[in-house]
């Protein structure tokens, strides 16, 4: 522990120049007490560190020493093309080595480039997860990612509508975060893959073997696919409504991606628009149609058009 800590101190002082013993407690998560007897041992093991005394002094490295432990290693430079998605890769148990990762980097680059990482972080930032959704990470995504990364088979069990808990051996392809949840992208018994929620998993354990991947499994787009196929699945029914130009505007927050798919036809003399929407069902229908309040008729079904007309007495009495 302490070992990595003294690698780490070099090559942050490596990587800035120079550091305050404040920012380096910071950075290391010890205290300042530490970070002193640190610079001591690395001092006595020939490292030149070197501390400037006053308020605004700090430590240095001397003479533009450079150590030879700037090399990534494997899974040190997989954690770095995930860095732009910190809360994953803490999700995952991956923020230490992507951290050590960047500081290699950072170490290894020319002094006039180092602040390309910082310039970078301050001005693009990835966050995932939906607006008001604060889903925590699934108790075992670590477990799973690391077989991921390692192509290890996994047995698991998983909660499965009302079939209660089911138990596979899964070969784990790669994980996606989407909206704030985890999926995991699987082989079951080397047949088609398949995707699985990992907060529906109640039990994971390696298997104790290896799978060979299939090198033309491509992650990226076979999650475009099912996520298509999925919303798609989902729209059993359709319905009939008549638009003002604002209702036309507002209809994608309404509906989401069934907007998309929606079919139109030509403004009539009042400047409304019919529109065909599919739709999971008139239940759904009914929430997502309240949305566009006086901006929507709904045509068809009758049985919706009549409870969304109900609903408008009934709001009309309130504000009476």
């Amino acid at each position: 522990m302490r070992a990595a800590r003294l690698i780490r101190m070099v090559l942050l002082l490596q990587a800035r120049v120079s550091m305050t013993a404040a920012e380096l407690a910071r950075e290391l998560e010890v205290s300042e007490r530490t970070v002193t007897r640190d610079a001591q041992a690395l001092s006595a093991a020939g490292v030149p560190v070197y501390a400037d005394r006053g308020r605004t002094g700090g430590y240095r490295l001397v003479g533009g020493y450079r150590t030879g432990l700037t090399g990534l290693g494997r899974g040190e430079a997989e954690a770095l093309f995930l860095s732009g998605v910190p809360g994953a890769l803490r999700d995952m148990g991956l923020a230490d080595t992507a951290s050590t990762a960047r500081l290699k980097v950072s170490a290894a680059l020319l002094p006039a480039l180092r602040g390309a990482a910082g310039t970078a972080e301050q001005r693009f930032h990835l966050d995932a997860p939906g607006w008001f959704h604060d889903e925590p990470a699934p108790e075992l995504l670590a477990p799973v990612a690391d077989a991921v990364w390692n192509d290890r088979r996994i047995a698991v069990r998983y909660r499965r509508g009302g079939a209660g808990e089911v138990e596979r051996v899964l070969e784990p392809y790669g994980l996606v975060l989407k909206a704030g949840v985890w999926y995991l992208c699987a082989r079951v018994d080397a047949g088609a893959h398949r995707v699985y929620r990992l907060d529906r998993f109640t039990a994971v354990e390696a298997d104790g073997g290896r799978f060979v991947r299939d090198g033309a499994f491509d992650l990226p787009g076979f999650w475009e696919q099912r996520a298509a196929q999925f919303v798609r699945a989902l729209w059993r029914t359709s319905v009939t409504l008549r638009l003002s130009p604002e209702g036309v505007a507002r209809l994608r927050y309404a509906v989401g991606p069934a907007a998309e798919e929606a079919t139109a036809g030509e403004p009539d003399g009042e400047g409304w628009v019919t529109v065909t929407v599919p739709t999971e069902s008139e239940e759904v229908a009914y929430t997502q149609v309240l949305v566009l309040g006086p901006e929507v008729e709904v045509l068809a079904p009758a049985g919706l058009r009549e409870r969304c007309a109900g609903a408008a007495r009934r709001a009309a009495a309130r504000y009476r």
